[in-house]
């Protein structure tokens, strides 16, 4: 499994163009904007998209969902169901970000937690996350040992969770008990900034690692 990390909007959004190196098919991860960038390391890599996956609802992790669709034709898939008010309310997260007009969705397939999704010939595993949002799932490709963590985890941090229905305690429980147990070697893509891997997280995060409070 390769990757490229592709830096998108004012918020520099960790959007990700994933694919399968036999079969040259791709996954694009977040995009949540500025869609010529990512148009474009796709075409540098000669690779063919066939879908679209949403960690979580954002506007800086979803924005450009609609435009790439149409551009592609291809299905979206993501978040959990529960992240639908987020997609509901798309038209206002742009106003009140100052970002353009980004018109409503919905996914062609809502994913839960035990789901997969796949990418060529290479299967991703679907970690239900809550706390950032109620909805927001992680993907894991095992043979890679990498993760695609959305906002849930940081290098050095956390996501937020002083947004509509986020929730501290929930977070910090998707991260100890959903992505720790996975093991410290695995690699993770965040939602925004570098990448990390478990094991750092938990020995160094202040948030999660043994010495949190």
């Amino acid at each position: 499994m390769k990757f490229e990390i592709v830096p998108v909007t004012p918020f520099a959004q960790n959007c990700t163009v994933l694919w399968c190196e036999e079969t040259r098919r791709a996954a694009v991860v977040d995009p949540g904007g500025d869609v010529e960038r990512i148009a474009a390391a796709l075409e540098r890599h000669g690779l063919t998209l066939e879908r679209i996956l949403l960690t979580h609802g954002h506007l800086d992790h979803v924005g450009g969902t609609v435009e790439m669709r149409e551009r592609y034709g291809v299905p979206v898939e993501g978040p959990q169901e529960e992240d639908r008010f987020w997609l509901d309310g798309l038209p206002r997260q742009a106003q009140m970000f100052g970002f353009p007009h980004t018109d409503a969705f919905l996914p062609d397939r809502w994913l839960n937690d035990g789901d997969t999704v796949t990418v060529g010939n290479a299967t991703l595993a679907v970690i239900h996350t809550p706390g950032h949002t109620p909805g927001h799932v992680v993907f894991f490709h095992e043979p890679s040992r990498l993760a695609l963590v959305g906002d849930v985890l940081f290098a050095g941090s956390i996501g937020r969770t002083d947004f509509p229905k986020g929730d501290y305690q929930t977070l910090i429980a998707s991260i100890k008990q959903r992505l720790f147990p996975l093991g410290d070697d695995v690699a993770f893509i965040p939602g925004h900034g570098p990448m990390s891997t478990f094991g750092d997280e938990r020995i160094d995060n202040p948030f999660v690692s043994g010495r949190a409070g």
